[in-house]
């Protein structure tokens, strides 16, 4: 797949049609697009990613009343910002936001290098894409993107076969790419290639009739919108089951653990977790004696990018709360709740809690994927 698909529609004329359209329909008035910083526009960019733009707002506002600069997030604790993270997720974001800033204090003086397309991109969590995104917009400089937006509008545009996360369709797209962005007007280019494929060209349902490449595109001229762009091979999610100990004391706190920096949940508090009811008992065995084991949650099931985990909620009370005498443990007071990060199943378990005082056990729990 060496050749670019062709269509009749030149660069220029690509470039007219689309800046037209942003100028009649594009988003002119959100949150980073005012006092237009490297910091605030990488913030958002790393918060949009695998996320709406509606559900990043309220987000992106508390977070940029904490953390107004790049200083003020790399001198905060990596528990602060995942707390202003939970029930965003995709937490790896988080975290590398937090390492990326950092190393833009630590290595690069407090100033993002966005003279250099590398360097950006060797940042955590910034990839090609992404770096583009931040230099084009906070710069005006010719840098080009890629997101999954940008990528459905393509494929979509030429009629680009194949999932575009191979090697080989995802270097038509970078070529698509750099034919199609112009040497001017960078910030308003780059925000209309992603409102297009947010608001026209979308996933489920395209409004191809008010798209401005309506006529030219291959996808629409054969009926074939929802083909593009080809979805990923699916393979069949292997599932893993969890016991979560929701150990309460007489005050109604509750023990959580946090997690390895890395790995799953990583470095977010949780419930102690076992692999199965007996591993549990040993445990409370061993630091809480006197506690009464509960009767049963029902068991829910929390979907990962690669596996499904069936989460069983195991209540339980203990009159003397066992000491917690390193720093991976606290115990948590849901009336009270401390400024850390909370995994997603954790935040919906402890609402229970609050809520039905481990007197239903059939408490509904709704959950989200995350990676």
């Amino acid at each position: 797949m060496n050749e670019v698909p062709a269509i009749d529609l030149s660069p220029a004329e690509f470039q007219r049609r689309l800046l037209s359209w942003f100028d009649r329909h594009g988003r002119k008035t959100l949150p980073w697009q005012h006092d237009k910083t490297p910091y605030r526009v990488w913030v958002s960019e790393i918060m949009l990613q695998q996320t709406q733009v509606t559900t990043v707002i309220p987000y992106y506002e508390r977070f940029m009343a904490r953390f107004p600069d790049v200083r003020a997030l790399a001198a905060a604790s990596q528990d602060e910002v995942l707390h202003l993270w939970t029930g965003l997720g995709y937490y790896a974001r988080g975290r590398n936001l937090h390492k990326a800033a950092r190393m833009v204090v630590d290595e690069h003086g407090g100033e993002f290098p966005v003279h250099s397309l590398e360097a950006m991109a060797a940042l955590p969590g910034i990839g090609r894409s992404t770096a583009g995104a931040i230099i084009s917009i906070s710069t005006g400089r010719r840098a080009l993107i890629l997101d999954g937006n940008v990528k459905r509008v393509l494929t979509r545009l030429h009629g680009v076969a194949g999932w575009p996360g191979r090697p080989q369709v995802e270097r038509v797209l970078w070529r698509l790419a750099e034919r199609y962005t112009p040497s001017e007007r960078l910030p308003h280019y780059t925000q209309a290639m992603m409102d297009l494929g947010a608001t026209v060209c979308s996933r489920g349902k395209p409004s191809c009739l008010l798209c401005p490449f309506e006529d030219v595109c291959t996808a629409h001229a054969r009926g074939e919108e929802r083909r593009f762009p080809e979805s990923k091979p699916k393979k069949a999610l292997p599932e893993r089951q969890a016991v979560m100990l929701l150990l309460q004391d007489a005050q109604g706190r509750v023990l959580l653990e946090q997690r390895p920096s890395v790995g799953l949940w990583g470095g977010l508090w949780c419930f102690p977790q076992f692999d199965d009811g007996e591993a549990l008992q040993a445990w409370l065995d061993t630091h809480a004696p006197d506690a009464e084991v509960e009767a049963g949650w029902n068991a829910f099931t929390h979907t990962f990018s690669h596996f499904r985990l069936v989460i069983i909620p195991q209540p339980a009370r203990c009159r003397r709360a066992p000491a917690v005498n390193d720093a991976g443990s606290l115990w948590y007071d849901p009336d009270r709740p401390a400024n850390v990060g909370l995994a997603s199943p954790v935040k919906a378990l402890l609402a229970s809690l609050v809520q039905h005082r481990l007197n239903d056990p059939r408490s509904p729990l709704t959950q989200e994927s995350e990676p």
